[in-house]
Parts: structure tokens; C-alpha cells; sequence
């Protein structure tokens, strides 16, 4: 048998047939790894890939019976409506995250509710022994008789199960990474050995009617480990996010065929495993002081869901040559974009001062709505001076101060509402004129704010153009009413 050399991408599974510094695919660095695989035979084949049978003839979509396909729940009802029907026999979800985040407890959990219900499961754990996997099934008071496991790395000990009438009606295996084909070359956990596991895997289940959930490591950038075949041959992507520190995860629908994508679902750590988070509009302030300066109140969206989350900065002097700016929970780059807004517009001095700024209770968001409240958590500190205690910001400042609107405004207003918030310090809409510009939401909360002595600038000369005398006036420390529409009762501003 005459052998190949060839150089696949571990990004995004590529082949090239010499090295390079970078995949010519996915234009990635240092990805392309020598393998070695036959040029022609019976080594790629995959099991029942030339059977014909039904599936290999075409036929009307009226005359495919559909019984049998009855989604069926997980256990957890709050997860079998972000999955829009629960779990769908014959489909396949790729479960990812961080080690250690939950998701083998998340997964025992569902395997042993639906055992429970009279289903048969089997658990595949390429990662744990048996007594391990026995072991935490009796911690999290799952064990069930229709709940079968096998601890193996051979993909050929497990496609014996699904098939014949004893077939489980769920499969879960921990993880994709850790079990190997005799189909494919290199080592489990490579591109061929992922792409090949995954694909047989997936194959088998379909002929069998049993749902597959696959457990799928990730790469120090976030990303799902493996080639993006993986994402493109399940029918469900989830994420389960979170800091390892926290008592909270957050599980992220990316992809799904059966119902909406991009739904948020939230976890709260617990002894007894993962508990649902029903109603997290204010789970992630904690016990939040609005006394302190330097923190505000944003009413974020992720997905479709409103969080009201603690934006926190902290503007203090610099003993620096170049002043520190650390961003935490977002992309620090906005940051730096919106003190430049600051600096142009307001005429404030941040040269002399270190700021950080991070979102509370281990949040992670890429919401641009949330910019209007970093922006005057940023002047709180600044000025060393508390917002209004129920005030609520949410909108995207723009590089010329502006505030637009954002995605979902209605269900943000809505949500404040709800909880009460007043005042609401967003864009204009049809029902409030809002905050046009960040001079008017520094008029409208520092109007008599004095500014630090290590931060002031020089005072406007007569030389400089209107524009830039106009946007001097109205700053603080000009003889104005304090406070403005911030002390407007319930009402938007």
C-alpha cells in the first residue's frame, strides 16, 4: 500500500501538500501537522458508507413517515425550550466549554432525567473510569437501571449499541477528543481522528433514531477545538461559559436546526449539580452598593434576554510614564475608543490617570449597548461622584459622541420598567427624547461637578473655533441646576 504525505490544518482541517507557515484556508499561523495516510483502499471507508438501502433512494417528502421523530424532554424544562423542542431523535448537539465549567455534570444530569422517564441511555466516558463516573452519578442522585455506561477510547466498542432494537434513545460521549477510529490515522484528538469519530458516530445514530450529544473540547481562544466539520455536521451547537471562580455558567445556543439560535440560558452552580436560574433579570448585581461612585447600572441583551448587569471603573492617578487602561469582561479596544470620544468631546484630561473598568460578577458581554453606561460609570469615578440609585443606561456612543440606538430596545425599556429603574438614560425614541450626545449625559449628571486637580485642562482660548468653544460651554463647573432630568422622577430621560 503506497503512503501519502500530507499537511493537515488543526484549525479548520485543510490539506496541503507541503508545509506552511500559514493554512491557506483559514489563513491561520503554525496549524499545518504532518500526516501520513494511504493513497488509495479501503482505509477511509467508513462502515455502511456504500450499503444502498432506503436512505440511498430518493423519495417524496409526502410519502417519508415521520413517526417516531417525536421530540422527547431532557429533564430540565428551561433547556428543552432554548432547544426549541426539546430532544429530537436521530439529532446531534456538540456541547463545548472550558474544562472543568459543568459540562460533564450539565450531561449526567439530562442522562439520568431521561432514564428516569423510562428511555434508555448510554454514556460513553473516554475520560473517566466507571467507579469515577458511578461516583458522581451518586452525588448528583441520578443512578437509574436504564442508565448504561462504558468507559472506552475505541469507537468500534461503542457502534455495536446503536444498533437493533436496543438502540439507547440518548448517547452521550465525553468527549469526541478522546476516542479514536481504526478508520482514520494519527492519534485521538487530531483532525482526522475528530472528523472520522464524529462523522460515524453521528451516521449510526441517525439510522437508530438516538440523539447524540457530543462533548467538545475548546482552544485557549474560546473557539470549539477540531475542524469546523465538527459545527457543520450536528443539527445543535451549545456553549457553557462562565468563570470556574463563580457560582454561575451561562449556556449560549450558537446553531440550532430545531428552534431559535442564540439563546442564553443561566446556571447556578450547586451541590446537587446544575440549578436553572429562572429568572436572571438581576442575578448578576449581587449586593451591589449605588452609593459608591464609579459603578452603573446597564440594562444588557444577550440573545433575546434582558440582564441588568454592574458596569465598574475606577479612575485613579497615574504614577506611570504611560497611564494603565485595563478592561475586564469586554473587548478592552472599546474601551479605549470611548475615552478618546471623551477626551475630544468633553475636553477631559485622562493623560495623568489609570482607569479600569470591568463588568460585575464575572460577566462576559459584547453588547454595544452597554457603551452609554461604561461612559458614565467612567465619569462617576472621574468626578468621584455616585449616579442616581436606580438609574439605567443602555445604548452605543459613536465617534462623535452620539448616542444611537441599539437591537432591542423595546424588550430593554420593557425590562426596567419592570424591575422599577428610573431614570432610563438611553437613545431617543418614539416615546422619550433621550440622550442625544455623552455632553448631554454629562450635563445632565455632573452639571456641577468640580474636575480633579491632577486632571484639569487648560482653559478655552478666544482663538479656538466655535465648535470647540460651544462644546466647552455647559461643562462642568459652569453655574447651572444640578442634576437635571437625573433627578426626573419616573420617567425616560
Amino acid at each position: 500500500m503506497k503512503l501519502r504525505e500530507t499537511y493537515v490544518c488543526t484549525a479548520c482541517g485543510a490539506r496541503a501538500p507541503q508545509w506552511r507557515g500559514q493554512c491557506p484556508a483559514c489563513k491561520e499561523w503554525n496549524t499545518l501537522e504532518l500526516t501520513v495516510a494511504p493513497r488509495e483502499g479501503k482505509a477511509g471507508a467508513r462502515p455502511g458508507a456504500s450499503a444502498a438501502g432506503p436512505r440511498g433512494r430518493a423519495q417524496s417528502l409526502k410519502d417519508v413517515a415521520d413517526h417516531g421523530a417525536e421530540p422527547f424532554g431532557s429533564g430540565l424544562d428551561a433547556l428543552d425550550r432554548v432547544l426549541g423542542q426539546g430532544l429530537v431523535p436521530g439529532a446531534a448537539i456538540l456541547v463545548g466549554g472550558e474544562p472543568g465549567i459543568g459540562k460533564s455534570t450539565l450531561l449526567l444530569q439530562v442522562a439520568g432525567a431521561v432514564a428516569a422517564a423510562g428511555r434508555g441511555v448510554l454514556y460513553l466516558s473516554g475520560e473517566e473510569s466507571l467507579p469515577q463516573l458511578k461516583s458522581r452519578a451518586a452525588r448528583l442522585d441520578v443512578l437509574h437501571d436504564d442508565l448504561m455506561a462504558v468507559a472506552t477510547t475505541r469507537l468500534d466498542d461503542v457502534l455495536p449499541h446503536l444498533e437493533g432494537p436496543t438502540a439507547p434513545a440518548l448517547l452521550i460521549v465525553d468527549s469526541v477528543q478522546t476516542v479514536s477510529s481504526d478508520r482514520a490515522e494519527g492519534l485521538p484528538g487530531n483532525v482526522s481522528q475528530v472528523r472520522a469519530v464524529a462523522t460515524e458516530i453521528v451516521e449510526a445514530c441517525k439510522r437508530s433514531g438516538t440523539t447524540v450529544l457530543l462533548v467538545g473540547h475548546v482552544t485557549k481562544d474560546g473557539a470549539l477545538a477540531g475542524p469546523r466539520l465538527l459545527e457543520h455536521l450536528v443539527d445543535t451547537v451549545i456553549s457553557i461559559e462562565g468563570d470556574r471562580r463563580q457560582m454561575f455558567r451561562l449556556l449560549r445556543v450558537l446553531k440550532n436546526r430545531f428552534g431559535p439560535n442564540q439563546e442564553l440560558l443561566v446556571f447556578r452552580m450547586a451541590e446537587q449539580g446544575m440549578e436553572v436560574v429562572e429568572d436572571p433579570s438581576t442575578f448578576f448585581l449581587g449586593a451591589r452598593d449605588p452609593a459608591l461612585s464609579g459603578t452603573a447600572l446597564v440594562m444588557a441583551v444577550d440573545g433575546q434576554r434582558p440582564l441588568a448587569v454592574e458596569v465598574q471603573a475606577l479612575v485613579t492617578r497615574s504614577y506611570l510614564a504611560i497611564p494603565r487602561r485595563t478592561g475586564l469582561g469586554f473587548d478592552v479596544n472599546r474601551l479605549h475608543l470611548l475615552l478618546a470620544v471623551l477626551e475630544k468631546r468633553l475636553r477631559l484630561n485622562f493623560g495623568q490617570v489609570d482607569i479600569y473598568a470591568k463588568i460585575g460578577g464575572g460577566m462576559k458581554l459584547q453588547d454595544p449597548g452597554m457603551d452609554l453606561g461604561l461612559v458614565a460609570a467612567v465619569l462617576s469615578s472621574f468626578y468621584d461622584l455616585p449616579l442616581p440609585e436606580r438609574a439605567v443606561f443602555w445604548g452605543e456612543v459613536d465617534l462623535n459622541g452620539q448616542v444611537r440606538p441599539v437591537a432591542a430596545h423595546s424588550i430593554r425599556r420593557d425590562q426596567a420598567r419592570r424591575l422599577g429603574y428610573t431614570p432610563l438614560l438611553h437613545p431617543a425614541d418614539d416615546a422619550a427624547r433621550g440622550v442625544p450626545t455623552v455632553a448631554a449625559l454629562q450635563d445632565a449628571l455632573f452639571r456641577r461637578a468640580r474636575r480633579p486637580a491632577y486632571a484639569n485642562p487648560a482653559p478655552p482660548s478666544a482663538s479656538s473655533p466655535p465648535s470647540e468653544r460651544s462644546e466647552r460651554s455647559g461643562q462642568p463647573g459652569d453655574s447651572a441646576p444640578g442634576n437635571g432630568d437625573a433627578e426626573a422622577g419616573d420617567r425616560d430621560v
